[in-house]
């Protein structure tokens, strides 16, 4: 069975542009592209902090941040979003993002906790894909737990 189709509610996806990088065509194409797929999307628009970032994610409850970047300030963005996430309770926030990122960073990247990083080239199927299996899959478990807990999923409680 489809993760979509054996979810309650679709996967929540924050799409955000941190730092000085003001090219947007990318991440609104992404993020119409995982909306088209049946995910609930939220914009965060450009020039967002680290901060503003992590702030949204957990205000909006969502599965996962895609975070795109094209001004080189991936190895000092990522890790901060993360370290955010981290000091909030919500390190089950998926963590992922693409831009123009070198192989070697991209290494280091996911050895620091980045999900996945996706370089030009990528197909938005791919994209839509990784997602879906990716972060469907861990929300799902998530939700599982709560009806477990008597939650019944009313709300995701962040696990620690």
């Amino acid at each position: 069975m489809d993760t979509m189709e054996a979810r309650t509610t679709p996967i929540r996806v924050l799409m955000a542009k941190a730092g000085l990088d003001g090219h947007d065509r990318g991440v609104k194409v992404v993020a119409r592209a995982l909306r088209d797929a049946g995910m609930e999307v939220i914009y965060t628009g450009l020039h967002q902090t680290p901060e503003q970032v992590a702030r949204a994610a957990v205000d909006e409850d969502v599965d996962a941040v895609g975070l795109s970047l094209l001004s080189g300030a991936h190895m000092v963005l990522f890790p901060r979003i993360l370290d955010l996430l981290r000091e909030e309770g919500a390190e089950d926030i998926i963590l992922f993002g693409g831009g123009t990122i070198p192989d070697d960073d991209v290494r280091t990247l996911k050895e620091m906790g980045v999900a996945e990083v996706f370089t030009p080239g990528a197909s938005l199927d791919s994209i839509v894909n990784w997602v879906r299996h990716n972060v469907g899959d861990r929300a799902d478990g998530l939700m599982d737990d709560e009806a477990e807990d008597g939650d019944q999923g009313h709300e995701r409680q962040r696990h620690e």
